[in-house]
């Protein structure tokens, strides 16, 4: 199999499971999220890559965004303080959203070959960060790749509560200014739950991405 070339996914599987390996080439990355599949490692670095599209896929549109009240609080009693930048510290970011704790699922699924593997696809430009500063010190941030003109969301983190969500608004905001109206967010979280996401099926989700393919729109910088 090359860096382009995909399988369909297993109907049977219920991650959809397109292929299995460890192959984490810039280029393959960039090629799968372009095609609506994405790597979900689980903690144990030894074993095979599951490469996925699931049967059920997240997306938040942004006509759909709900801001609940406390978060529009926070954005009050924070914002002075607080200060957003894109692709500042990537670095910084995917390290703390590796080191973030995850009660219950016995670790990180980025490991050290997932931060090298993604630190080549944003030296390559296909790869973003959000960045949130209190003065100088980094306290929350998203990243995720974009491809086919679609941002899709990995990981985010916080150090002061509500600081992650913040940053998805700034990221929608960046993302409307250039013509863009969803982000894949991969799996329906409570969070994004509440910030107004859906769950669409498989060929649904596809066809969508397929229209953006053709959009070709350019998200970044």
């Amino acid at each position: 199999m090359t860096a382009l070339e995909w399988p369909e996914p297993d109907p049977d599987d219920e991650l959809g499971l397109v292929a299995l390996d460890y192959n984490l080439a810039p280029a393959r990355i960039v090629s799968a999220y372009r095609h609506g599949i994405f790597p979900w490692p689980d903690a144990e670095a030894r074993r095979p890559i599951p490469w996925v599209c699931p049967p059920q896929r997240a997306i938040l549109e942004f006509d759909s965004l709900h801001v609940p009240r406390s978060l529009r609080q926070a954005q009050r009693a924070l914002g002075p303080r607080l200060r957003f930048t894109i692709d500042r510290d990537f670095a910084g970011v995917i390290r703390a959203c590796a080191a973030a704790p995850r009660p219950g699922q016995g670790g990180t699924w980025i490991g050290p070959a997932m931060i090298a593997a993604y630190l080549e696809v944003h030296r390559l430009g296909h790869a973003h960060s959000i960045e949130a500063w209190e003065s100088d010190t980094l306290v929350g941030g998203l990243y995720g790749v974009s491809a086919a003109g679609v941002f899709a969301g990995e990981s985010m983190f916080h150090r002061i509560s509500e600081v992650s969500k913040l940053c998805v608004l700034h990221l929608i905001e960046h993302l409307r200014a250039r013509g863009s109206t969803w982000i894949d967010i991969q799996q329906l979280t409570p969070h994004f739950a509440a910030l107004g996401a859906r769950e669409m099926p498989r060929a649904e989700f596809l066809q969508k991405l397929a229209a953006e393919r053709t959009a070709a729109r350019v998200l970044f910088p």
